[in-house]
């Protein structure tokens, strides 16, 4: 559950704030003038929220490449995988 919290507590009240964050892993919204104006939360949940929408994007992409008829039989991209796997750890050694 989110708390609500106003702009004021997020100078008086910083430390209290990050810690509700990372201990409850939920956001919280300061308000300006008693309206939502920004949300807050710990670095660990914006990077795992981050990486959750950036999976949606390529999910929505591919079902886009599919509807489209943009598609290659499943062996020829998994051969196609292991090659540039193969190529990426000849370039690293």
């Amino acid at each position: 559950m989110e708390a609500i919290r106003p702009s004021s507590d997020l100078r008086n009240h910083y430390s209290e704030i990050s810690k509700q964050c990372h201990e409850e892993r939920s956001p919280v919204i300061i308000t300006v003038n008693g309206r939502g104006d920004t949300a807050i939360l710990g670095l660990q949940d914006y990077y795992q929220m981050k990486s959750e929408l950036e999976l949606l994007r390529t999910l929505a992409e591919a079902e886009e490449d599919v509807v489209n008829g943009r598609v290659a039989p499943m062996q020829s991209t998994f051969d196609d995988i292991r090659k540039a796997l193969l190529e990426r750890k000849s370039d690293e050694v």
